[in-house]
């Protein structure tokens, strides 16, 4: 069973050592619609005794398949190959997306579009990534170093930007010459089916690429076992950290893209109304469901209560709606577990004093589906709750400052340090205040992303980085080679 418009063979199977196969428990997962709060799809729930069958699928394709002999280039149109398959099933991407999570349709094609022209740019690093450098030397006549595929990959993602997240992480760590195994979230896997069947498609060795979808116990089996040399996650912190502790204990590698709670700082020299409209409609983002949102928002006292009311004045604005409907603006959070977290999280807020200035209820004219207000909170304490843990939400926290200083100050009060932005027309004083933010990434007016470049967090945000050259070191050990001589093969 599968969503209207998505075309996948083998739904209750798991893909493994190149075939489709049965999972060796009888649990199933469901798929339900944010939009209805009816079963749209059904998957098979992969045991641990399956985990174990798929590293060891990926274990032979790497200790005695082809993949990581060929040449760089040969796996990078590998990959490009599997681009253009996922190219011809965009609409299916898309369809899934709006199932699972309630993602936007407007919003579906350029998202996905993207996706797939992020996978053709690391495709590219097959030819146009330096795999072996020489470098100087007062010891040897030649000195080398060489990028070498780390191993065995197990891709984690979360349920928010399934395609985008997973197939990143799975292009990077091809063309680094590993095997992976897919492992995406239970919400939303349809798309890592879509994947594999891609990767069939285009001709990918049998066990290069497998997909399992499990549970938080079988989760944790796969992150456990000894035949992984690497793994590559984006999620909560909460499971980043335990993810980070089994990696430690048996040194293996680990890049993890975590939570956030990052702040725009809104100068002194930008106008209300453009700063209203940048914040209350970019917290309506997939419903506030993006790691690097801009959830915390600091304006100087002098101007905090007429911003307040400019923002509130844009959420009320917004147009709530079915996820599908061309003209809405903010669709249903993805799933019930997150729409009680929110409402949880309102509930908190009010009861350590912030200001509730608009929103924080469920629509009234929505009898089915999870729907949330826009919500704002002003004169928000930085050291409450909300201030402090990452909602993952359409909720927005203004916090007062005494001036600029202050206003960097509290926005490095935080455990996490993913994103930043800072509200103003001077360039100049971007980049001051951008470097002195603990940030991985920093935007002038607004919540700016571009994939093709580095992308992570500093402090509980995460270790690592994906995106750029830099996606793909993640997936390389270097050997370094001191020789007497050049290799001809160079």
């Amino acid at each position: 069973m599968t969503p209207e418009g998505v075309d996948i063979r083998n739904p209750e199977k798991l893909y493994i050592g190149g075939s489709w196969i049965e999972s060796t428990g009888t649990q199933r997962f469901e798929l339900v619609s944010p939009n209805s709060e009816e079963v749209i799809g059904v998957v098979a729930d992969a045991t641990s005794a399956d985990m174990d069958k798929a590293v060891a699928a990926a274990r032979e394709a790497f200790d005695t398949g082809p993949w990581p002999q060929m040449s760089p280039a040969e796996r990078g149109a590998a990959v490009l190959r599997w681009a253009e398959e996922l190219e011809k099933r965009e609409a299916e991407l898309c369809a899934c997306w709006t199932a699972q999570v309630g993602g936007l349709s407007s919003f579906a094609p350029q998202m996905h579009g993207g996706a797939t022209a992020t996978i053709k740019f690391i495709a590219s690093l097959g030819t146009d990534f330096e795999f072996v450098v020489r470098r100087p030397s007062q010891m040897v006549d030649t000195a080398l170093v060489a990028y070498e595929p780390v191993g065995v990959a197990a891709c984690i993602a979360p349920w928010n930007a399934p395609y985008g997240i997973l197939s990143s992480k799975v292009a990077y760590a091809l063309v680094a010459g590993c095997t992976v195994i897919m492992k995406p979230s239970p919400e939303t896997p349809l798309e890592a089916y879509i994947m594999a069947e891609a990767a069939e498609a285009a001709g990918i060795p049998a066990g290069v690429v497998n997909l399992v979808c499990g549970g938080r116990d079988a989760s944790d089996h796969l992150v456990n076992n000894p035949g992984i040399d690497k793994v590559s996650f984006t999620g909560s912190t909460i499971a980043g950290k335990r993810i980070g502790e089994v990696c430690a204990g048996r040194v293996a590698r680990c890049t993890l893209e975590l939570g956030g709670k990052s702040a725009a700082i809104v100068r002194d020299d930008f106008p209300i109304e453009a700063a209203a409209a940048i914040l209350g409609n970019t917290i309506t983002v997939m419903s506030g469901q993006v790691c690097a949102m801009l959830s915390r928002a600091i304006v100087t006292k002098s101007r905090h209560d007429e911003l307040a009311d400019a923002i509130a004045k844009v959420m009320q604005g917004v147009k709530i709606g079915a996820s599908t409907a061309p003209d809405t603006q903010l669709g249903p959070l993805a799933m019930k577990r997150q729409l009680e977290r929110v409402e949880d999280y309102i509930a908190i807020g009010k009861q350590e004093g912030a200001d509730l200035v608009t929103g924080g209820n469920r629509p009234t004219t929505m009898n089915k589906g999870y729907f949330l207000e826009p919500t704002l909170f002003a004169n928000v304490d930085n050291t409450s709750r909300i201030a402090q843990e990452e909602i993952f939400g359409p909720v927005l926290s203004l916090i007062p400052a005494e001036d600029e200083e202050d206003a960097i100050r509290i926005a490095n009060e935080s455990a996490f340090g993913l994103n930043g932005s800072v509200l103003t027309n001077d360039h100049e004083a971007a980049y001051r205040i951008g470097r002195k933010v603990r940030a991985g990434g920093f935007g002038q007016n607004g919540m700016r992303l571009e994939f093709g470049l580095p992308f992570g967090g500093f402090k509980q945000s995460g270790i690592g980085r994906e995106g750029g050259s830099e996606g793909l070191y993640s997936f390389l050990e270097s050997k370094t080679m001191l020789l007497d001589g050049m290799p001809s093969q160079l």
